[in-house]
């Protein structure tokens, strides 16, 4: 699986606050800055649900091969009052920032994945070993029956929507009994309209 971190021990996970409210916006978010630094290979971009006092929403994670390249871009990429952190560099309001450096240091302990490597494979009915075999996604856990080991053949219907999690460094999926004998994602699809193509 692609390391979160360089060789060196550099933190590379850049956090992003930009107001999204729900779960949806924020992946919409993601899909939309991807697109726009035309990011694709190696890269995990992850969702964090936060609450204050002051306020709360749904910050961003990215983990990608060049940090650096990909911070001069992101101020640009963003609309105003974006709070970015990666490292000991920030930028935004102190708010929005403060979100964001929860979210950069939050990866491998928690989070929800959106994009990751494999995911593009994630469509139709897939194999328990395909998922394993093919993507980031290091364990399936069937909800209700956690210590049951699944064959590989149990087919799982993606609906084209998989969103893993960070549990205790493992990127953890969770999976509930669907029609006709197979497992599909407990999270169910949602999209919007200018979402719909995205996996």
């Amino acid at each position: 699986m692609t390391s979160l971190h360089h060789a060196s021990g550099v933190h590379s996970v850049i956090g992003v606050d930009a107001g999204t409210a729900t779960l949806r916006e924020a992946d919409h978010l993601v899909h939309e800055l991807l697109d726009r630094l035309a990011l694709t290979e190696g890269v995990f971009a992850c969702t964090h649900l936060y609450r204050t006092d002051e306020r709360r929403g749904t910050a961003v994670s990215l983990a990608v091969p060049d940090p650096d390249a990909v911070w001069q871009e992101l101020p640009t990429a963003l609309p105003e009052g974006t709070g970015l952190a990666l490292a000991d560099r920030t930028h935004g309001p102190d708010d929005a920032v403060a979100a964001a450096r929860r979210a950069a240091a939050a990866p491998r302990a928690s989070g929800r994945a959106v994009v990751y490597p494999g995911v593009r494979h994630l469509t139709g009915t897939v194999t328990a070993g395909a998922i394993l075999d093919r993507t980031a996604i290091e364990r399936l856990v069937v909800l209700g029956a956690p210590a049951a080991e699944l064959p590989p053949a149990t087919g799982v219907l993606t609906q084209d929507h998989v969103r893993p999690e960070w549990r205790d460094g493992v990127l953890t999926l969770p999976l509930v009994p669907a029609a006709g004998g197979l497992l599909a994602p407990f999270e169910v699809p949602n999209p919007t309209p200018c979402c719909a193509d995205h996996p």
